[in-house]
């Protein structure tokens, strides 16, 4: 679940539910060194591709989840390539899924994040860890390590890592169905060779110490905790020795070399505080420094210029983050001066620094911004974003005249921009020019909840469409952790676009797309912001006349089931039909049970029932599975992990098993005639919480959508196939 991003902040996703500690999904970061360090994404015509997260950026500082970046040069036309025919008499959706399940992974290519390090550029290619001399010949590469040792199910590289002096590069190696990891050591030289391989590791960094020789320091996770540092040398002083244990089991520790390398930040955080350490990137073996002692409630994350230490805080009123600045010798919070404050409803979704800048980026009022920050003279230039812009995806820059990064909506890839800071102006990619642009229409709305606060909401919908009324109607929601609603580009979500279809997304409160204080209005006792905020986000897009009961669905995936499953409990009528991804639906027995491995750092997201008993009785009142009842459902697909350590299987099961248990009584009460709701559970192996792309899922999830509604599905299929090569 990647691109490369630039910071080092939030690791609000450490859950049961979401994502993971080196994040989203879906944009990572940098650690530049003294040479050229950067992400490129190699696009190849025709294909899938897949773009690698190296970093976290601050909204997701936690575990990494594999996920895929596209071209405009996906939505080409495709060769088709002679194959055996399949039955006449198969359906539309019958002869595409088969194609897609019976897909070897070999048959579209997946291209990996790329580090350039002096004179050599580090990728994967094929089951290989290789290096080449020339970017843009790339098939021309020296095989590092053949990942097929590890013996994985289809490994892949998820980070790299190269040594200062480029004597080592470290790689983490995973595979889609599982979030267990080994991080490799390589050892560069004329034949390289294997120095070391680490298990389970989450996050790593390189530095140089005194006497030049490299260090790794390296975070250890075991189920799903992570709370050891090591720090490792290698060739003849070769040593392994742990560094320091968080002993709180509610804390996790991530580690983050600041831009210039000046230190390694040693970052420990739960959902809503943060402690950071310093160790000295030129003297590693002296001991860290202690910027501030953990406050409850406080958040902080640092980046390092010109001996200064800019932090990004929520320290102070508002409780919304705001950068200050102090000396690095003096990082005592007393000493933070204020440099930068966000305006209302604003979200701080990452930062990067440069010599003589600090870019922000930044969502206000469901719009993207980015604001450049003139270190010199403490000018501020704000520039406004195009509007079909959901989501950024950061690109790792090491030019200090340049900030590339890209931007991309559900229905949309990615497309570059560049702000170059001599001119003071921002560029945009030239060239071919998506058609969905003017196809299309993309909406920002509000809905009035029943306190009277605002929700925002985003809205697609083809542009000829005509008597919206009478279209489907996806909704997606997650209202959770402080995290925003993933809206990076999905090809099904565009195909159904396509198709007619209108896509809505809810950013309802729990989540955090209006800021901190959004996030804290829909968490522990005000969960039930969340869901009066998406009642009134589908009531209010019936009422302006998109789409009716009748042909509205409803989609989301781990903690967004919380508030899927208690709209079907409460207002059923409103929904047709919903799909489910590794829903969290049993929320007051997993928050008893502490023996799993993520109870005790949820605790702040939805309370502990164990000792507190008003938390207790509130989780109650919206637990999915505590209010299901006999009453009529709508169709419900849920697709569940056998090995999932997130969301343990047994509680979708036995909500699953609950709910048909309901319906079943429910009809039997109404007599015949009734049509019972279909409610489907999909098991799938595997040890990881979320597969985005997997085409069965992909494809399963679209066909029981058009069959509850009673649409039909070949033109639907016939265009999958024009981002899916077959």
């Amino acid at each position: 679940m990647q691109q490369k991003s630039k910071l080092f902040l939030q690791a609000l996703k450490y859950s049961i539910p979401h994502l993971g500690k080196c994040m989203q999904k879906q944009h990572l970061k940098h650690c530049n060194f003294a040479d050229h360090y950067y992400n490129r994404i190699k696009l190849k015509k025709y294909h899938l591709t897949k773009c690698l997260q190296n970093k976290p950026k601050i909204s997701e500082l936690a575990r990494n989840i594999p996920s895929r970046s596209f071209s405009c040069k996906n939505f080409l036309p495709i060769k088709q390539e002679n194959k055996k025919s399949l039955p006449e008499n198969m359906d539309a959706f019958e002869k595409v899924r088969t194609k897609l399940e019976t897909q070897p992974q070999e048959e579209y290519e997946i291209i990996n994040a790329e580090i350039k390090h002096g004179g050599f550029v580090y990728y994967q290619e094929g089951c290989c860890l290789v290096r080449s001399k020339d970017e843009e010949d790339s098939d021309n590469y020296e095989v590092l390590f053949n990942m097929e040792e590890l013996k994985l199910d289809q490994p892949f590289i998820d980070c790299i890592r190269v040594a200062p002096d480029e004597k080592y590069v470290a790689a983490k190696i995973r595979t889609e169905d599982s979030e267990a990891s080994t991080c490799i050591v390589v050892k560069l030289s004329d034949q390289p060779s294997v120095e070391a391989s680490f298990p389970n590791v989450s996050s790593f960094e390189w530095v140089k110490d005194e006497e030049d020789e490299d260090v790794l320091f390296y975070t250890f996770q075991r189920n799903l905790r992570c709370h050891d540092v090591y720090r490792a040398t290698f060739g003849d002083n070769k040593r392994n020795e742990r560094f320091y244990t968080e002993k709180d089991p509610s804390y996790f520790v991530f580690l983050y070399l600041t831009k210039d390398s000046r230190f390694l930040t040693m970052n420990i955080m739960n959902k809503t505080t943060s402690e950071v350490w310093l160790i000295d990137g030129l003297s590693p073996w002296d001991p860290p420094v202690l910027i501030q002692k953990r406050i409850h409630g406080v958040l902080y994350y640092v980046e390092h210029r010109d001996d200064e230490l800019y932090i990004l805080t929520n320290v102070g009123e508002p409780t919304e983050f705001k950068l200050m600045r102090t000396a690095a010798d003096t990082p005592a919070i007393m000493n933070w001066d204020l440099f930068f404050t966000m305006k209302r409803n604003t979200k701080v979704v990452d930062l990067d620094m440069f010599k003589d800048h600090c870019v922000l980026f930044l969502k206000h009022s469901n719009l993207l911004y980015v604001n450049v920050i003139g270190l010199a003279d403490d000018s501020v230039r704000s520039l406004k974003l195009p509007p079909w812009a959901c989501g950024f995806i950061m690109d790792t820059n090491s030019d200090p005249k340049n900030c590339p990064f890209q931007l991309c909506s559900p229905i949309r890839p990615p497309k570059y921009y560049t702000y170059k800071f001599a001119e003071g102006k921002l560029f945009e990619e030239t060239g071919h020019e998506d058609p969905i642009t003017k196809t299309s229409r993309v909406l920002r709305l509000e809905a009035k909840s029943k306190d009277g606060k605002l929700v925002p909401m985003t809205v697609f919908h083809k542009m000829d469409s005509e008597d919206l009324q009478k279209k489907p109607l996806l909704v997606h929601v997650y209202g959770a952790y402080g995290m925003d609603l993933k809206m990076n580009f999905r090809p099904e979500r565009r195909v159904l676009v396509d198709d007619g279809w209108i896509l809505a997304y809810c950013h309802v409160r729990g989540g955090g797309e209006l800021g901190l204080q959004w996030h804290a209005d829909g968490r522990l006792t005000k969960k039930l912001n969340g869901l009066a905020d998406l009642e009134a986000c589908i009531k209010t897009l019936h009422d302006q006349g998109f789409s009716q009961p009748s042909l509205t669905t409803l989609t989301a995936f781990s903690a967004g089931g919380v508030l899927v499953g208690a709209l079907c409990n409460s207002n059923p009528e409103l929904l047709r039909a919903v799909t489910l991804e590794a829903p969290f639906l049993d929320v007051l027995n997993t928050m008893m049970d502490t023996t799993l491995p993520l109870t005790l750092e949820e605790l702040e997201e939805w309370g502990n029932p164990s000792s507190d008993e008003k938390h207790k009785n509130y989780i109650k009142c919206y637990c999915p599975y505590q209010n299901i009842k006999p009453q009529h459902y709508p169709s419900i697909h849920i697709t569940a992990y056998e090995n999932d350590e997130r969301v343990p299987l047994r509680g979708i099961v036995s909500y699953t098993e609950k709910l048909k248990e309901a319906i079943a009584e429910h009809a039997k009460d109404t007599g015949e005639g009734y049509q019972a709701p279909n409610i489907t559970l999909d098991i799938q192996p595997g040890g990881n919480h979320v597969i985005e792309d997997s085409h069965k899922k992909i494809t399963a999830q679209i066909k029981f959508l058009y069959e509850e509604l009673g649409l039909d599905s070949t033109s639907v299929f016939e265009n999958l196939k024009k981002y899916l090569k077959f």
